[in-house]
């Protein structure tokens, strides 16, 4: 599919809006969600919209919901707070909307991949869990992406709530030096994970299960954030090692 590297948009008809690549995160002036990655910016007004915001189409289909059709809003629709099913984070801007079922979804969330690699292990998105999320402890409904093996999973509003937390403690809890240094990378964010499962397991497989899970936090966030690819694990976590 062609992308353009230049749109008008009608929520910014003032100016011409540039597709670029950032990982600092910014706040989309589309669905009002975070974002990292591929986006539209006004320069002159620090104006960004996702990449999936911007561009998305008026109306999709979803695999989930098999009779449904959504519909993108620019506001959320009715006078009800609305939530999206996805991430159960509240709809405040743009979100795809079924009139007929009342789902809705965040336009980043309804683009998250079936699929996503984290280079060793498959993650599949799953509209509930059969097993307990690293996160929370819990199984049942809400989106997840789940290992093949089931050895881990992870709720995609755990790993959205993960992301808050952990940019909250690195611009706010830690030296300002430190912030200085890593506010150019997308935060890691395996220490957030939780084991459910350590049971008679010896420490070093408990610390490579921890870890795998963590490497899974990561791609999980950077496809919530609107980025399906694995940018950043390697080296934010390099520099966490050496603080």
């Amino acid at each position: 599919m062609k992308i353009d590297k230049e749109i008008s948009h009608p929520i910014h008809p003032y100016h011409k809006l540039k597709l670029d690549y950032t990982e600092i995160p910014f706040n989309c002036e589309g669905c009002k969600e975070a974002g990292i990655g591929p986006r539209y910016r006004c320069e002159k007004c620090e104006f960004d919209l996702h990449k999936n915001c911007a561009v998305g189409p008026d109306c999709i289909t979803h695999p989930f919901y098999k009779k449904c059709e959504f519909e993108l809003h620019y506001r959320p629709p009715g006078k009800v707070m609305r939530y999206c099913d996805a991430c159960g984070s509240d709809v405040l801007g743009f979100v795809y909307h079924c009139k007929k079922c009342g789902f809705d979804l965040h336009p980043c969330c309804a683009n998250l991949p079936q699929v996503l690699d984290d280079g060793k292990h498959n993650l599949y998105l799953s509209l509930k869990l059969s097993s307990s999320c690293h996160r929370c402890g819990r199984k049942g409904s809400g989106w997840a992406y789940r290992s093949e093996c089931k050895n881990y999973n992870l709720h995609v509003s755990c790993v959205r709530q993960m992301l808050l937390e952990n940019w909250q403690a690195m611009y706010f809890n830690v030296d300002q030096d430190k912030v200085r240094e890593i506010q150019t990378r997308i935060p890691y964010l395996k220490g957030n994970v939780k084991n459910y499962r350590n049971g008679g397991k010896s420490g070093s497989k408990v610390k490579k299960y921890t870890q795998m899970a963590g490497n899974a936090v990561s791609i999980v966030g950077s496809a919530i954030l609107g980025d399906p690819t694995a940018l950043i694990a390697a080296a934010v976590n390099g520099f966490i090692s050496k603080s």
